[in-house]
């Protein structure tokens, strides 16, 4: 699909920039990249990094990243609905698992909305053509769900900063460059305040970075220890101090668009969890036929409510979004359990090779925790939305 001379995409047709991508899809994952469908999806995020890095590389020089940053950022300046039919269309062609989540649509979005013009230029091209890939340094083992009591310190050494500290549940970052990290500048200050926003290289002899084994046998997110690790004075993104306010940036734009890709994926895995219990005779039990019956009607309220809400504001939206779509995803990890009976509890093989419900279930443990847990997000709408009173905090 060409673009318009201001080189932006045009808008008119919505079903022609459909087609326009699930030729180019089809097309793309065919020959050289015929292997990667399916691949590194939840729990599997180690398969075949190389040659998914260089599908995405191929999806940029198509111009198929960044969709909707500005063109003036290297962007294409798509709509909204484009951006919607992007992640849908993308799912349904089942291509791999993107390797350039945390810099496309975590850091790169608030580099355009806080970062520096020199910044800007300093990164985003990178990111546009994934040639540097990002992790999220934010939470701690003492700071998790409670992003504002982070120990992790960063003092100004002349015109760089010295970074001390701990990360942890950091994914990725072994394969990562960079890492944008949220340290306390100020000792002075307590909780929100006094943070900053630092743009840290990860390939340098103060950064260590160890695995976390997780349930599913995997280790996609990893321990990050800087010890004296440094980064130069002007990679603050936004003002000194001002780190809380520019950390809320990049976690409202956490959940956008690429929720509803996400979604069609959820939809194929219900359907082929129908299959298996027709092709089991599972489907013939009232009860699990019953649950299934629920947890499509659960997905089509999902997809409704994720739609309705789609670019509005509000910090009550990203949070009920997030609560129904865990818990849902964890209840499907369990019915697939119940449809498999008895087998979804023995290993396919030595020394722990798990099929793709089991690796579903046992990864979607975490829905409920990662990217914010559902008592943080019960806390945002009881104080946020609801005004309940809140309380003590030290």
């Amino acid at each position: 699909m060409s673009r318009r001379a201001d080189g932006q995409l045009p808008h008119a047709d919505l079903g022609a920039f459909r087609a326009a991508l699930r030729d180019w899809l089809a097309e793309a994952l065919s020959g050289e990249f015929a292997g990667l469908r399916g691949v590194g999806g939840p729990g599997r995020e180690h398969e075949a990094f190389d040659e998914r890095l260089a599908w995405e590389r191929h999806l940029s020089a198509a111009g198929w990243t960044c969709l909707g940053w500005p063109v003036e950022h290297g962007g294409r300046g798509a709509t909204l609905a484009q951006q919607v039919a992007f992640h849908e269309e993308y799912a349904r062609a089942d291509a791999p698992a993107r390797v350039n989540h945390f810099g496309e649509h975590l850091l790169g979005p608030t580099l355009i909305a806080f970062g520096s013009p020199a910044q800007q230029r300093r990164f985003l091209p990178e990111i546009v053509a994934v040639r540097e890939l990002w992790c999220q340094g934010y939470s701690e083992p003492g700071a998790g769900s409670d992003l504002a009591a982070v120990r992790t310190r960063a003092v100004l050494d002349g015109d760089q900063w010295v970074i001390d500290g701990q990360k942890v549940w950091t994914s990725l970052a072994h394969l990562a460059d960079w890492c944008f990290v949220i340290a306390r500048t100020d000792p002075g200050q307590r909780r929100h305040r006094g943070l900053s926003y630092l743009l840290v290289p990860m390939r340098q002899e103060g950064v260590e970075v160890r695995p976390i084994r997780q349930l599913t046998g995997t280790s996609e997110f990893n321990e990050v220890f800087f010890t004296a690790a440094r980064t130069d004075s002007d990679l603050v993104v936004g003002e000194v101090g001002d780190g809380w306010r520019v950390a809320m940036g990049t976690l409202a734009v956490e959940r956008g668009v690429a929720t509803l890709g996400q979604q069609v994926g959820f939809r194929r895995e219900l359907d082929a969890l129908v299959e298996v219990a027709r092709r089991t005779g599972a489907l013939d039990d009232p009860v699990l036929r019953d649950k299934l019956v629920r947890a499509r009607i659960g997905l089509e309220v999902m997809q409704a409510h994720a739609r309705r809400t789609l670019g509005a504001d509000g910090p009550g939206v990203a949070s009920v979004n997030k609560l129904v779509w865990a818990a849902w995803h964890q209840g499907l990890g369990e019915l697939a359990m119940e449809v498999l009976g008895a087998p979804s509890l023995q290993a396919r093989g030595e020394p722990y090779d798990l099929d793709d419900w089991q690796r579903l279930y046992l990864f979607s443990r975490a829905d409920t925790i990662y990217g914010g847990s559902d008592e943080v997000q019960r806390t945002i709408l009881a104080e946020r939305v609801l005004g309940l009173p809140r309380p003590a905090r030290p």
